[in-house]
């Protein structure tokens, strides 16, 4: 079609006879309606709306006369269109803000490249090539709008965004979904690339000293006018709308700040520009007022972002030379420099100005980052560690697990570091006797559980051993360590701490693990894995006995612990106390969790949590197998420590089922009623679905279905847990309003859902009701639902007691009523007797609204591959038999295969089959 054509069809189509929602636009337009349009109080459409309407239309492609698909022709229709979403854009003053907020990133995209264009900006040219202070003002506008935009888009790009919950799966709609989600990421990417120019820009823009212009709807009428017509009016410097030098650099220095910061958590150097910016965007605002017209900041995020640079970057004035402790710290981790901890940590040994909590976090977070593989930190963790334990020592506090466990292999290097830190945490002129106690048992501690007696000599001839010991104490001491023999010394020391019973003499590795499999005492656990690992460094001893289990939720925590020998010794505690806890030998279970978590608590946050959830579980159990079978009520530290459990809200903790339910029963069995449905507090309904499923919701709602299904006529029952509880029949039918108990069951689903939408008999609750009332798209949304969340988005199989017969039949009858005939086909292997006839029949429909041979994959019964193959041929599709007999000449779907390999297949194509259903209507 020529440009002329089109001009003719957009001219026709804007007739007073053409319905008003096909040409608004042009009505607008022709009757000079815009303007006031937008001038109304709450205009609609609203400006945003009218924009993305505008920019739609003049970018919808057009169809030759050979029904060619060609790009949206350049005729007088589509500019007029354009120029209306400049005109709106220029009404709202080009506020980013306003406009990021309502826009897509495709449609500013376009908006702003429409800028460009009509402000005379050449396409193809690199702006950082470009004199700002050459151009014209408006030009120079246009140009410092797109920079900014796009920085801002990288930046609001690195922010998580919350996925939007979905509606009800609609094909088309969910094309449009992934097309704009496509063209967003392929903008974002040339963003990216082109970011350093963009920023150059920016920095450049700095630099002028000028004010700039930025166009209005007029100046956007005068361009659109004939060149003739302009007489240069919108190049010269009264054109447009005036903004500040002042107003312009605020706002490019606060958006060059937040790229800077965000581009610091790759590069800490650049928060350095980052603070910079900030703080200049807080000087420019103090000299602009709170009245700008083109300036506006967000200034609680400003005061935000200076307030993190602060710390991240210290200035170098004489006034923020006095850092906080804190700030000291947190500067040194963020920037890698270990060593400078240390020496804080030393430093605060004398002063105690740092809580012993905020120490130990430093420690733990530096544990987390080596067990990530960070090899490097093994020693800069024993030297935090070590200055933690003299910093307890001092304070009259007992030696922590962890540095008897960094201590277990001493070398001269780590003696030589403890000594010093030792000398440097003392002023021995101004320490109280009590400190030098300390200090001096500490030593001579450390001297009882060394085995080589060169360490013990290198400690006690060190000046602080002989200024804090006295001569008598020292010959003794030293007497001691000649007499004992390497083996005598392992018994003679008194059991303070888990750590500290040293290992014994080696014998053969079979033995030794017939003792770990039989011990239940966790310190000679301990000992026997510490001489096990000192024979050989090769083998994974957590896997010596095949009973030894621990929950699934637990073990990828537990056997990503670098350290093998506490790997080891973390699995085989916790896989023996739960095994005691099931036989109910209360009492080894017991000491098995202590004695794991004194050994987590340091290094594992998130282990010392699991620790403390088993222990109270076991004390449940304990109780309840003990004085509670007496009616004795517990005691009100364990009620106590229940409570806290159901309200604890801790993220990524690895949680047991079990625990929960254990809890909610243990409630429910001491009456504590009205805890459970009067004082839990709100948030606890949506974070733990326990607490009211047991009495209330369950049971509630399985009499409300066996209600709705009495129903003589009603031939679609719902299924629910707990139904059969139910009498089968009711004598007086007259007497139930089942127009009530249908709305009764909805609601009572929709309520359950909202406290666990991850239940998988609530879903199909849900889905049966969808699919009595005919709404089989919405049903199998929530049937495939069900089957995703205990199936961990199918990459494990469905349990049968989910995806039941009944189940699967309705899901094929919803599939068939969408005229998806190949998925019926599909879903028909999934019955425990295939059903030929249903699947042979679906195949023979000629009206599939699904992709028919694109599913041929996921078949993998060789009888229904040969009828397809059969009727491709019998329609002479020759293409599409093709595919079937490449899907039945798969080796794995041979009918010779053992019966695993032909039981592997089929599983591998359920699961891919189910995800792709679950991508179609979630």
């Amino acid at each position: 079609m020529s440009a002329e054509a089109a001009d003719r069809e957009a001219a026709t189509s804007s007739r007073p006879c053409t319905p008003p929602q096909t040409c608004w636009f042009e009505f607008l337009l022709e009757e000079s309606l815009l303007e006031k349009h937008l001038r109304k109080p709450c205009p609609d459409p609203a400006p945003v709306q009218l924009i993305v309407q505008f920019l739609e239309q003049a970018s919808k492609p057009s169809v030759n006369e050979q029904n060619q698909v060609q790009p949206p022709p350049d005729n007088k229709r589509n500019r007029i269109l354009k120029l209306l979403a400049l005109k709106v854009a220029a009404h709202l003053k080009w506020d980013l803000d306003i406009l990021e907020k309502s826009l897509s990133v495709p449609v500013l995209n376009m908006l702003l490249n429409e800028l460009l264009c009509i402000s005379k900006v050449p396409p193809g040219t690199k702006h950082v090539d470009m004199d700002l202070a050459t151009l014209p003002p408006t030009t120079a506008m246009a140009v410092l709008l797109y920079n900014r935009w796009a920085i801002r888009t990288i930046v609001q790009s690195s922010f998580p965004v919350k996925q939007a919950k979905p509606g009800p799966p609609q094909l088309s709609v969910m094309n449009q979904m992934q097309q704009e989600k496509e063209l967003t990421e392929n903008i974002l990417k040339v963003l990216k690339e082109q970011a350093a120019d963009s920023i150059l820009v920016l920095e450049a823009a700095l630099k002028l000293n000028k004010d700039l212009y930025v166009h209005t709807m007029r100046t956007l009428d005068l361009l659109a006018m004939e060149p003739g017509m302009v007489n240069g009016e919108t190049e010269s410097s009264t054109a447009g709308l005036k903004v500040k030098t002042e107003e312009m650099q605020c706002q490019v220095c606060y958006d060059l700040g937040a790229a800077y910061f965000q581009q610091g958590s790759t590069n800490s150097a650049v928060y350095e520009n980052a603070r910079e910016k900030f703080f200049r965007t807080k000087e420019l605002i103090a000299e602009i007022g709170s009245l700008s017209l083109h300036c506006t900041i967000d200034e609680k995020r400003l005061a935000g972002y200076c307030q993190a640079c602060d710390v991240l970057v210290p200035s170098s004035d004489s006034t923020s030379q006095q850092l906080t402790p804190y700030s000291q710290v947190h500067i040194c981790l963020r920037s890698g420099n270990y060593q400078e901890v240390i020496q804080i940590f030393i430093e605060d040994n004398l002063t105690l100005s740092l809580p012993v909590q905020f120490r130990q976090s430093v420690l733990r977070e530096l544990f987390q980052k080596a067990q990530q593989g960070n090899e490097a930190l093994d020693e800069i963790c024993f030297k935090v560690c070590a200055c933690n334990t003299v910093r307890d020592i001092l304070e009259g506090r007992t030696i922590s697990v962890q540095f008897n466990q960094l201590f277990l292999r001493p070398n001269k290097e780590k003696i030589d570091f403890l000594l010093e830190v030792c000398s440097r945490s003392v002023n021995l002129e101004k320490a109280s006797e009590s400190l030098k106690g300390n200090m001096a048992a500490f030593l001579k501690n450390v001297c009882l559980g060394l085995e080589d007696l060169q360490y013990v000599f290198m400690i006690s001839s060190h000046e602080l051993f002989i200024t804090l010991l006295k001569d008598e104490e020292r010959k003794l001491l030293v007497d001691q360590m000649r007499k004992r023999s390497p083996r005598v010394n392992l018994c003679i020391k008194p059991v303070t701490s888990f750590y500290d019973i040293p290992a014994s003499a080696s014998v053969n590795i079979g033995q030794l693990e017939h003792q770990l499999i039989l011990s239940v005492d966790p310190w000679r656990i301990r000992q026997i894995l510490i001489e096990l690992h000192g024979m050989t460094s090769e083998r994974q001893f957590w896997t010596v006995s095949n009973k030894w289990e621990v929950p699934s939720v637990y073990s990828g925590v537990i056997l990503g612990i670098k350290d093998n020998l506490t790997r080891d010794l973390v699995y085989i505690l916790m896989a023996k106390g739960l095994h005691c806890s099931t036989v109910k030998d209360f009492s080894h279970a017991k000491q098995l969790f202590a004695a794991c978590l004194e050994l987590v608590t340091e290094f594992s946050p998130k282990l010392r949590q699991v620790m403390l959830n088993e222990m109270l579980l076991l004390d449940i159990h304990t109780h309840e197998a003990g004085t509670g079978q007496a009616g004795e009520r517990p005691p009100s530290d364990l009620i106590s420590r229940v409570r806290g459990y159901l309200e604890m809200r801790l993220p990524d903790i690895p949680l047991r089922q079990v625990i929960a339910e254990e809890c909610v029963a243990f409630m429910l069995n001491w009456r504590e009623n009205e805890y459970l449905t009067l004082q839990v507090p709100a948030f606890l309904l949506q974070s733990n679905p326990y607490v009211k499923e047991p009495l209330v919701l369950t049971i509630i709602l399985s009499l409300f279905v066996k209600l709705h299904n009495v129903r003589e006529d009603i031939v679609n029952d719902i299924t629910a847990e707990h139904i059969s509880i139910w009498p089968s029949s009711i004598p007086n039918l007259q007497s139930v309003d089942f127009e009530a108990v249908a709305i009764t069951v909805k609601e009572l689903v929709r309520y359950t859902l909202s406290i666990n939408p991850n239940n998988h008999s609530w879903l199909i609750i849900q889905a049966d009701i969808y699919f009595a009332t005919n709404q089989y798209s919405a049903a199998l949304h929530y049937y495939l639902q069900a089957g995703a969340v205990c199936s961990d988005f199918f990459n494990k199989a469905v349990p049968p007691d989910v995806y039941t017969d009944q189940v699967i039949k309705r899901m094929i009858k919803c599939c068939s009523l969408l005229n998806c005939h190949t998925q019926v086909a599909i879903l028909c292997q999934f019955l425990r007797e295939i059903d030929y006839k249903t699947a042979f029949k679906s195949l023979q429909e000629q009206n599939s609204h699904d992709a028919m041979d694109s599913y041929y994959d996921y078949i993998w019964d060789v009888t229904i591959l040969e009828y397809l193959t059969y009727l491709h041929h019998k329609r002479g599709e020759t293409d599409k038999r093709q595919i079937a007999i490449k899907a039945i000449g798969q080796t794995e779907l041979n009918a010779s295969n053992p019966e695993e390999v032909l039981q592997l297949a089929a599983q591998r194509r359920k699961k891919k089959f189910l995800q792709a259903m679950a991508k179609l209507y979630f």
